[in-house]
């Protein structure tokens, strides 16, 4: 069940992340469901290509599909004056596709059992990986590549995970909340890891 939650609230976050960039550049109803389904979807692809999940296994979706096109096509319908609120709140919905995907990632190396490191690497790439893709094909810098901290909450869900110090639905959902608070209070309080530039 925890599996199923975490899918679905990935799936959602991101696709509506996805509609509303693609609505920010001007995109048609195409592009529009082209962007969501690609950050709904983009990360966990990427992640079974690395992890040797056979990339068939995504189309058996069914259902996260069905729940991605309800999303988009909402978001797609709304108002405008709605649509505005993204500004808001979009941060919020990121940090949940990244937390829930993050997670999920882990979990899905686990499963396979693979090592510590692939836990790791699959816990990035599904939280990061569709808003990457998005934020490209948008024509955007990706939002990894921001100075806010962003993959590394990622990667701290994969460690977590990946030593074991996660046991039940409910530490899975603390988890979850403590990867989003610390998206958000990145971006509000301008955390960044260090830096250094060169000259010209």
């Amino acid at each position: 069940m925890t599996w199923d939650i975490l899918n679905i609230i990935g799936t959602i976050a991101f696709a509506i992340s996805g509609a509303i960039v693609a609505m920010e550049e001007d995109y048609d109803i195409l592009g529009v469901l082209v962007l969501g389904f690609t950050t709904a979807f983009g990360g966990g692809t990427i992640r079974n290509i690395l992890i040797g999940i056979p990339v068939g296994a995504i189309w058996q979706q069914g259902t996260l599909f069905v729940v991605a096109f309800i999303a988009i096509t909402v978001i797609f319908l709304i108002p405008r004056k709605l649509v505005i609120y993204w500004h808001r709140w979009g941060i919020l919905f990121d940090a949940m596709g990244l937390a829930a995907f993050a997670i999920q990632g882990a979990l899905a190396a686990l499963r396979i059992g693979a090592p510590f490191s692939a836990v790791l690497v699959a816990a990035t790439l599904t939280g990061v990986g569709g808003g990457m893709i998005r934020d490209v094909f948008a024509g955007r810098k990706p939002m990894i590549f921001q100075e806010e901290i962003y993959a590394l909450w990622a990667t701290l869900g994969g460690i977590v995970i990946g030593l074991g110090l996660i046991q039940g639905p409910w530490m899975t959902g603390v988890l979850f909340v403590g990867i989003v608070l610390l998206r958000v209070f990145s971006v509000r309080y301008k955390w960044h890891l260090p830096r250094r530039s060169m000259p010209s």
